[in-house]
């Protein structure tokens, strides 16, 4: 079973890459992801005494990964006025009480450590990926939202925005198995909608078209993937597993399984019979595959 392969090493093998990261969340990932966390922190300590402290308070003297990333959320984003013990209360009640919550925060840790070559590790992006945190602090702004406490939730947006220059409205919706690659500099607007297995690089603006109201920011499908600097306005629909290149300005719709460039974005191939792709590139996270297939674009 795939639990039980999660369980049994260190790295991920490659059946397991061949599950999404909500799959893996959902079949035993929780307990082993935070065993893993534990072991790769024991390890850095060794490795490097100077860390020993700092991963100590994070994450050894914690008996949960829930418990640690509260301790930690609290700590990046306290204030003068926002204490670290509040916000340290207010992010482990909404963790302890929302198994959905916790089994996207394991999502999101697995997309990052399958998705970026650059995540040596699950501990590593716990304590030092901006994107990861701020998804992670902009889920409880969202719960706070939804439960009507909301000076609250944009009191807290606003500490997100100052602190991981991430600027997330919490109304919108965020699904599971998200990277935000950098994170630098991304924007999400108040009804913008972001499926399951979304990567997003930094710079992407998922925005309005002016002072229109209501319904008015896009809705990314299941498996997208967004290079960086792109943006998309108004209240269109990325198609799943559609492909937006990087610095594309987007006012469309884009159709499931396609790849958009440019600005204005254009379809590679063509709108009548635009090339469709199989892979879900918001898991691949292959941004070139396009280029050979059209003369126009320019690095």
């Amino acid at each position: 079973m795939p639990g039980e392969e999660l369980r049994s090493g260190s790295s991920p093998t490659q059946t397991q890459q061949m599950l999404s990261p909500i799959d893996l969340a959902n079949d035993g990932g929780e307990a082993w992801v935070w065993i893993q966390i534990k072991a790769e922190a024991r390890r850095d300590a060794e490795t490097e005494p100077a860390l020993a402290s700092y991963l100590y308070s994070t994450i050894l003297s914690h008996p949960s990964l829930e418990r640690s990333l509260s301790f930690h959320l609290g700590n990046k984003l306290c204030s003068s006025t926002l204490l670290s013990t509040l916000l340290y209360d207010l992010f482990l009640n909404s963790f302890s009480r929302d198994p959905n919550l916790r089994s996207a925060t394991v999502a999101d840790l697995i997309a990052a450590r399958y998705r970026d070559p650059a995540c040596v590790s699950f501990s590593h992006c716990l304590l030092n990926y901006k994107g990861f945190l701020a998804c992670q602090a902009h889920r409880i702004a969202h719960k706070l939202w939804t439960e009507s406490r909301r000076p609250l939730a944009l009191a807290l947006q606003s500490r997100i925005s100052d602190v991981f220059a991430v600027d997330i409205h919490p109304a919108a919706e965020i699904g599971k198995g998200i990277l935000f690659d950098h994170a630098t500099g991304v924007v999400v607007g108040e009804t913008a909608v972001i499926g399951n297995n979304v990567s997003i690089l930094h710079h992407v603006t998922l925005g309005g078209t002016g002072k229109a109201g209501g319904d008015r920011h896009p809705k990314i499908g299941d498996g997208v993937l967004i290079g960086a600097g792109a943006t998309i306005l108004g209240n269109v629909k990325i198609g799943k597993g559609a492909k937006i290149g990087a610095g594309s300005v987007v006012l469309i719709d884009v159709p499931p399984k396609t790849t958009v460039v440019g600005n204005p974005a254009r379809l590679v191939g063509g709108k009548d019979q635009p090339r469709r792709h199989d892979e879900v590139p918001g898991e691949s996270m292959d941004h070139t595959s396009f280029i050979s297939e059209w003369s126009d674009y320019v690095i």
